[in-house]
């Protein structure tokens, strides 16, 4: 996982997200361990290329391809080369190197996670949907390549550290935990009338648009549940999920014997991101360290999926397999994208990605996807059924 030369190549997908950032932050801060291959970033070429010239970075490449133009502007004289477009951003994924990022948000990122496994080196991810969308097939990717895949989800690198190398079979429950997001204390009729800003304001982390909205109906605790089903090859029965305001334990490991381990650690992304930049080592990290004593108490609560209906569904399609996540995940980033647009109110998002669900079963997409090229084709089928569903969902408010 070492170059020749000493440093850690690196690519980052993502690299203008918040974890893309707070990855760039760490390297910054370790010159002498870690040397840029390659950032990719979505449409933000002005901030591509300033971190791109920061950092020394060989190649920067944008996913929108009418920003091509304004990055090479920015990039010229620089050294660092420049792509735009779906394709520039497969070739950068692919390029060998001994460690990539892979925080592409959204059934998007999931064909350059591929590609970056291809490669065989260590893979650290934030998208999710990988697992969600392709879950048995991305893992037999993972597995042919001889890939390491390292968790940077704070809730799944918490396990995968709680669970400290033992076997899963001797687990008796993994459990992730949630913050509550900005509606937890909300009544359901206060829910309903939500708006974007309001679904927007995270009382814990500072997210991408999407994820802070899945936090707020809580379908991102469904969509690690389903993650964790496939990264652990652990069955859902074992798989829980509770309410933690505070979030400082992250995930926690009950083995069989009666034994509980945890991994806790202050919100910040840093820590489960430099686990896997730094693994199998440690290094430095400037976060603000926990101190239980000033943060007092810690409390738990069971999640209401009366209120918070996503978390259901995720669990339903969690255990009804086959195509059900791939369905419930490309539903889901549809439903979010109409109530950021403010088409759509906010419970119609679970209730869109519901209707998806019924309509995928009713036309027989039922079969799980046996390859990543299947997945990107049943995940484009069901946005289609997704934004169809749109009309029957204004119908009913009528």
């Amino acid at each position: 996982m070492v170059s020749q030369g000493g440093k850690r190549r690196v690519t980052i997908l993502g690299a203008t997200g918040s974890v893309g950032r707070a990855t760039f932050d760490l390297i910054e801060r370790h010159p002498e361990r870690f040397e840029v291959e390659a950032l990719v970033g979505g449409s933000d070429a002005a901030a591509l290329a300033e971190l791109a010239i920061r950092v020394g970075a060989r190649r920067a490449v944008i996913a929108d391809p009418a920003q091509g133009a304004r990055l090479a502007a920015a990039l010229d004289g620089s050294g660092v080369s420049s792509g735009a477009g779906p394709t520039a951003c497969l070739d950068a994924a692919s390029l060998p190197v001994d460690w990539t990022m892979a925080a592409i948000s959204g059934a998007a990122g999931l064909a350059p996670t591929v590609a970056a496994v291809r490669t065989g080196g260590a893979v650290a991810f934030a998208t999710k949907e990988c697992l969600v969308c392709a879950g048995a097939a991305f893992m037999a990717e993972v597995a042919r390549a001889g890939a390491t895949l390292l968790p940077v989800d704070s809730e799944h690198n918490a396990l995968l550290q709680a669970l400290g190398g033992q076997s899963v079979a001797d687990v008796e429950k993994m459990t992730i935990t949630a913050s509550g997001g900005p509606f937890r204390l909300w009544p359901a009729e206060r829910i309903a009338a939500a708006r974007p800003e309001d679904a927007l304001r995270h009382p814990t982390w500072s997210m991408g648009a999407k994820i802070t909205i899945d936090s707020a109906t809580l379908m991102n605790k469904g969509l690690e549940l389903i993650e964790a089903h496939h990264l652990f090859a652990i069955e859902a029965e074992r798989l829980d999920v509770v309410v933690h305001p505070q979030s400082v334990v992250h995930g926690l490991v009950a083995f069989r014997d009666g034994a509980v381990t945890a991994g806790l650690a202050a919100p910040d992304m840093r820590v489960p991101i430099a686990h896997a930049l730094g693994f199998p080592e440690r290094i430095e990290v400037p976060t603000p360290r926990l101190d239980l004593v000033r943060t007092g108490a810690l409390t738990f609560e069971a999640p209401d999926v009366g209120r918070f209906p996503a978390l259901r569904l995720a669990r339903e399609a969690l255990a009804a397999g086959g195509a059900a996540a791939t369905i419930l995940n490309a539903a889901n980033e549809v439903a979010v994208g109409l109530f950021l647009e403010r088409r759509i109110g906010f419970m119609d998002i679970p209730r869109i990605v519901a209707d998806a669900l019924d309509q995928a079963g009713r036309l027989g997409l039922n079969a799980a996807p046996a390859s990543i090229d299947e997945a990107i084709e049943l995940d484009c089928e069901a946005r289609a059924i997704a934004s169809a569903c749109l009309l029957e969902t204004r119908l009913r408010a009528r």
